[in-house]
């Protein structure tokens, strides 16, 4: 069971608007010893939405979905989840209540009375359709929820909403799976060399201690730095010392130029 996220938008893809959502659910994941999986983008087309939830309803991850999932013409996620499910939408009753509170709030801000049964008020119950048997997700932010359904769970696309929505989610649903397995990563910065060349160590690393990855993330050569590849290992911290004492020597044994990264303990 992994983590993954879906951001659906035609304005992400067009460039109109900048996507927030991966670097902060990164973020709000890590801060519970958690991880992010995988991300996908994707625009408003019903087919390719729909196609993409099939997919990932089909495999066991715990996927939040960002965006679509309101009453425009260019709103197509409620729809799609349900049509990826193979179930009706229906009217969620917490849902109608909350919608209908909104705009009895609304209206009392305005100094206006309010008819629940005008069509632009029925229009906003559109917003609480959910495929049948979905689940509420409270929005703090101005009660209209969100749904959940077969560990999916579908927010708006405004990060002030959708963002304390996530953190909701993993607090009431999956603290149980917060900090167990704490990772770290201890890396040096290695200069000219190779990442061929430093191929079989990393091989070497990965088979002699198990449940540890070997990572290497080279940069290019510019005006202010030289070339040089950020190699380490990661995974559970317990796991961590004697492989990278092993990396240490293999860096040395080869005669590589090495200090260790900034962010690595090993720097202090």
């Amino acid at each position: 069971m992994g983590f993954g996220l879906i951001i659906i938008g035609d304005e992400i893809l067009s460039g109109k608007r900048q996507d927030k959502h991966l670097e902060k659910v990164i973020a709000i994941l890590k801060q519970r010893g958690l991880q992010l999986d995988w991300a996908e983008y994707v625009g408003d087309k019903r087919e390719r939405i729909t196609a993409t939830l099939q997919r990932s309803f089909a495999g066991n991850d715990i996927v939040f979905s960002t965006g679509g999932i309101g009453a425009t013409p260019d709103d197509h996620t409620r729809q799609c989840a349900a049509a990826a499910l193979n179930l009706p939408l229906v009217l969620h009753p917490t849902a109608r209540n909350c919608i209908q509170d909104r705009i009895r709030k609304t209206a009392a801000d305005a100094g206006q009375t309010v008819d629940l049964d005008s069509p632009d008020n029925l229009q906003r119950l559109k917003m609480g359709e959910f495929p049948q048997g979905a689940e509420c997700i409270p929005n703090p932010y101005n009660n209209i929820p969100g749904f959940m359904i077969q560990r999916h769970y579908f927010v708006p696309g405004f990060p002030v909403m959708a963002w304390p929505m996530i953190e909701w989610v993993l607090d009431t649903h999956y603290a149980h799976l917060f900090h167990q397995h704490p990772e770290a990563e201890l890396s040096y910065i290695v200069y000219g060399a190779m990442e061929a060349s430093l191929t079989p160590l990393m091989e070497a690393i990965e088979a002699e201690f198990p449940g540890v990855k070997v990572f290497s993330l080279p940069s290019v050569e510019t005006a202010t730095q030289r070339r040089h590849i950020e190699l380490g290992v990661k995974g559970e911290q317990s796991l961590l010392s004697p492989a990278f004492a092993r990396l240490q020597a293999g860096l040395e044994q080869a005669g590589a130029e090495f200090v260790p990264a900034v962010n690595s303990p090993a720097a202090d």
